[in-house]
């Protein structure tokens, strides 16, 4: 048993030395999100020869409307993050809410809250976004929040879960017992102790969100008014970028989504795993 738990813990060490790598490439990704107007060599919309090669004057080259595509780039992942954490946030808020009433008070209200999750869960969510989408105005807004609306299921039943195993603890009975309200137990003692796997569900659903957003966009249900990864691949294709082969208008944003989605993905599973070990050390 113990030769095990020395096993896990080495391998824990190498997703924590892992994950150190995906802060720093997340960190880049969200310097360049917040310094985009300071660090962008031109404004996105700002006009120049269209279809020029890379050069000194624009390193990525520029689109078909004479845009630089490195300020595009930048631009867009100020716009790309955006999309992620607005939708997170609006997933996570959700989940929290319905998985901690469902698992607190169970009863009728667990059945209600968790039929609305199943069938919730059942709904093919990337089909449903796009048709969605299509129906209403193109807004990067309005497609946050299909994101976030249709995202939280997953996390619900996790809260819940790890609610459900917490709410008969004796430090929950005894604060129940001095006449604490529900709001404050709920708030005070449960949140404070699954906060730990409700971090990591957070970083993931920011990278899913991410990769709904470039996809939803990449189809042109994307906002055109703003620069998008999604929308750059998107105009990209339309234009002929992979026919002509002008790899600089493609292949950057292409990258940029798949490094913040990997960045965030091993920040999320080292801080699962790291969990998964401090509980058998317990």
């Amino acid at each position: 048993m113990t030769h095990h738990i020395e096993e896990l813990k080495k391998f824990t060490i190498n997703k924590i030395n892992l994950s150190l790598i995906g802060i720093f490439i997340f960190s880049v990704f969200l310097f360049v999100a917040i310094s985009a107007d300071i660090i962008s060599p031109y404004g996105p919309w700002e006009r120049f020869e269209p279809y020029s090669s890379p050069s000194s004057d624009h390193l990525l080259g520029t689109n078909d409307m004479g845009n630089d595509i490195l300020s595009e780039l930048f631009h867009g992942t100020r716009v790309s993050l955006i999309v992620g954490f607005g939708a997170s946030i609006i997933a996570t808020a959700i989940g929290i809410l319905i998985g901690l009433s469902s698992g607190y008070y169970r009863g009728l209200v667990d059945e209600i809250l968790m039929a609305i999750t199943d069938i919730s869960l059942m709904i093919p969510r990337i089909p449903l976004i796009i048709i969605l989408a299509a129906l209403l105005r193109p807004s990067f807004v309005i497609i946050m929040l299909l994101i976030g609306l249709l995202w939280w299921p997953n996390i619900a039943r996790v809260v819940r879960s790890l609610t459900l195993q917490i709410r008969d603890s004796p430090f929950i009975l005894s604060s129940k017992s001095l006449g604490f309200r529900d709001r404050h137990i709920i708030f005070s003692d449960i949140i404070p102790n699954i906060i730990y796997i409700i971090i990591p569900k957070f970083m993931l659903t920011i990278a899913s969100a991410m990769i709904s957003e470039a996809s939803i966009s990449f189809l042109g249900l994307g906002d055109p008014t703003m620069k998008s990864w999604g929308m750059m691949l998107n105009f990209a294709f339309m234009k002929g970028a992979l026919i002509n082969e002008m790899w600089w208008w493609y292949l950057p944003p292409g990258l940029c989504i798949v490094g913040v989605v990997f960045s965030l993905m091993i920040i999320g599973f080292a801080l699962e795993e790291k969990d998964n070990t401090e509980e058998v050390d317990e």
